[in-house]
């Protein structure tokens, strides 16, 4: 079963534009698992734009299922990390001034870190994963540098998901069979929605997790939170017919 881990950073960016604390991002994230998400996943930056460093300390004792916590590791990020402690920890090669994630790790270029960084949390019991593009050879890296697993950007296929769905997932398929050879468990995520996830689910093999924020809080301004986690749930149980590559 492919996991759906909802990113809780939107709501936090709600509650930032105004100021108090509504919507409570804690109580988000509670819901979100009562109405059946396998994980909840944040991305603290050091802004602080959205999520907070003390969302993430008021979160963890609420978190019932799995807690993904994503960022690039700074000093700050592995102290963060050190203190709570979370099911997994997705790095995330963000520049201070990125808007989003655009990109994945050069991981042969930041080999020695990486892997010192991947060492870190693993000896703290914390699950790992690499954000890469599905460029093979950065794959085979993070199977030296020790990483449990990848997290696929699925931006390019999101785009390109419009105009050509094959071709769009065809890379994605060749990094999954490559990262199973080598040992490596594969998550996806970034501008993943209801229309492309069931095509990504059905073609893309062995996929242990997606992680999806922006499009799934959209959608629940329209259809409610708990009747839109329970359509990307569908979206990762049933095939769509004419879905199969």
């Amino acid at each position: 079963m492919t996991k759906l881990s909802v990113n809780i950073n939107k709501v936090a960016t709600l509650r930032n534009s105004r100021g108090g604390n509504i919507p409570d991002v804690v109580q988000a994230a509670i819901d979100c698992q009562l109405f059946g998400a396998d994980g909840i996943t944040v991305h603290p930056r050091p802004d602080e734009r959205h999520i907070r460093y003390a969302d993430v300390y008021d979160l963890q004792p609420k978190i019932t299922t799995e807690f993904n916590i994503e960022g690039n590791p700074s000093p700050e990020f592995v102290s963060l990390i050190r203190k709570i402690r979370p099911t997994q920890v997705t790095l995330v090669p963000d520049a201070h001034d990125v808007l989003t994630s655009d990109t994945g790790w050069d991981t042969i270029e930041h080999k020695d870190f990486l892997t010192e960084v991947v060492n870190k949390f693993q000896s703290m019991g914390v699950r790992t994963s690499i954000f890469v593009n599905t460029d093979l050879e950065m794959i085979k890296m993070v199977s030296k540098i020790g990483a449990d697993r990848i997290e696929l950007y699925t931006g390019p296929y999101a785009e390109e998901y419009k105009t050509d769905r094959r071709k769009a997932i065809a890379p994605y398929v060749e990094a999954a069979i490559l990262a199973k050879k080598l040992g490596l468990g594969v998550n996806a995520g970034h501008d993943l929605n209801l229309e492309n996830l069931n095509y990504l689910y059905v073609n893309v093999p062995w996929l242990k997790e997606v992680s999806i924020g922006h499009s799934l809080i959209s959608d629940a301004l329209y259809m409610g939170l708990e009747k839109t986690i329970k359509a990307y749930k569908n979206c990762l149980n049933t095939p769509i017919e004419g879905n199969k590559h």
